[in-house]
């Protein structure tokens, strides 16, 4: 009997310290369920800052910019170095293009960063479902850090919400993709129609 206490009592200690470790290396969540409206603008996106606009004017520092007037593709514009997002061929993609990426892909710096449109097929992109991408950005205080945000796909490719962003807060710690859309986000879909055009 007390030989079991003392292993609940060392295995509580342990997971306890675990948990404190963790602490150390947090991993910033925001839910900003945005929608990407299917225009030339799409969303300029700042991640450490958490905020956007639909003009790189109006977003100092902005990291990430999906967009695009297509139903079958989404297009990504480059920030400055070392901003990216994860390249490869996906879940099954047939080329090299920002990519869809499984659950549990590790992304870091031993990942393939940059900007090349992605496309149901090139990314391996599933419609009507939450995708996961991969990126690293510049934070303010100059150090790279590396993340995934989720973005929830409808009917067709130009039907898309930004659900949600994760970072690592440890500059340079690789982070293990968890692909779940936050609550609401696919009736969100929905009011992707409704965004205004503008150029940019």
């Amino acid at each position: 009997m007390l030989s079991n206490r003392l292993v609940k009592h060392f295995g509580a200690a342990a997971a306890a310290a675990t948990l404190v470790g963790a602490a150390n290396a947090a991993v910033v969540t925001w839910n900003c369920n945005l929608v990407v409206p299917n225009n030339i603008d799409g969303q300029y996106i700042n991640v450490e800052a958490q905020t956007f606009a639909s003009a790189a004017g109006l977003v100092t520092g902005w990291d990430l910019n999906p967009y695009g007037t297509s139903t079958t593709a989404m297009s990504w514009f480059a920030a400055a170095a070392p901003s990216g997002c994860v390249t490869g061929l996906g879940q099954g993609g047939t080329t090299i293009a920002v990519a869809s990426l499984s659950n549990g892909t590790l992304v870091s710096a031993a990942s393939t960063f940059g900007n090349t449109a992605s496309s149901v097929t090139a990314g391996g992109w599933v419609l009507n479902s939450a995708n996961c991408f991969g990126f690293r950005f510049l934070a303010a205080g100059g150090t790279t850090h590396y993340g995934y945000g989720v973005m929830t796909m409808g009917a067709t490719m130009g039907v898309r919400t930004l659900t949600s962003l994760y970072f690592e807060s440890v500059a340079g710690a690789g982070i293990n993709v968890n692909c779940i859309p936050a609550p609401g986000a696919i009736a969100l879909l929905g009011l992707a129609g409704l965004c205004g055009r503008r150029r940019r």
